[in-house]
Parts: structure tokens; sequence; C-alpha cells
């Protein structure tokens, strides 16, 4: 049943806050939070990334967070943002990775091409040893880092 071009462009427009909800897929207020003209989170999204060697809780942050920008895709984001300029979007991360306190939030942060970029690295995600022993004789261990991205304006 097509709803008509009228309709759709009302949906789309909207009116004030509102327009951008609808603008986005008709969301509820439920879904989302409203934040004065902005709603924040839009959208959440999450990847993993692992340092198999290397015990590098940077490079296992990094490769959680470029797996979720590579399997992403926000088509109609440009549309609901405040003047459709992508340097309005709101971006927060948050990597759990074992040595959380060693990881260089400003390498994360790096990795997005556009928006406001928030990064945390909180203790979490997983450690275990790989089977592999140095020259030094101590054991190699696995970094499993879990991003978690929320994006809005």
């Amino acid at each position: 049943m097509d709803e008509g071009e009228g309709a759709r462009e009302r949906r789309r427009v909207g009116v004030g806050r509102d327009r951008h909800l609808a603008a986005a897929g008709g969301l509820a207020m439920s879904d989302a939070t409203a934040t004065g003209d902005g709603v924040f989170p839009l959208i959440v999204e999450t990847g993993i990334g692992v340092d198999l060697t290397g015990d590098d809780a940077t490079k296992a942050a990094v490769r959680a967070v470029e797996d979720t920008i590579r399997r992403v895709l926000f088509p109609g984001m440009r549309d609901v943002l405040p003047g459709r300029d992508r340097a309005n979007m709101r971006v927060e991360a948050t990597i759990a990775v074992p040595g959380a306190d060693r990881v260089d939030v400003d390498d994360v942060r790096g990795r997005f091409p556009y928006g406001k970029v928030t990064a945390r690295a909180v203790e979490g995600g997983h450690r275990q040893p790989n089977g592999l022993i140095g020259d030094d004789g101590t054991e190699g261990v696995i970094l499993v880092a879990v991003a978690v991205i929320a994006v809005g304006w």
C-alpha cells in the first residue's frame, strides 16, 4: 500500500525535535534520549578486536573500533544531523580491554573519520595465554577488546 508522497514528506519533515526522529525512521522518544535539539544515542554498534601475540591493549582496542566502523553504514545520518553536517555527529566509544590503563585513547579517538568523538577504555575484555613462549621464557597472551560505539547528535 503506497502511503503517498505527501504523507512521506510530512513524516520526513516533522515538527521541531521530532522531525529528526521522523527522518531517522520514526523512532519513538522511548527509543533514545532527547537532549536539547538532539537525540543520543540514535545508533549503538559493537565490535571486537584481538591482539594475538603482542599483549598490546591499544592494538586490540583500535581493532575493536575499526571492526565496528567497517560493519556499519548510516545512509540517512547526514539527513538527521543539524545543518546536515557530520561535524555535528556525537560519537562515544567505550572499549573494554585487559590493561585499560595502557590504551592510547588518542589513537583510538583518531580512528573515527568525523564527529565529536569521546573515547574511554575500561577494564574488561579477555586475556588468555596463547601457547607461545617468548625468547625470554615468558608466556605470550591473547588480548580481546570489546567496543561499544554510540552515535547521535
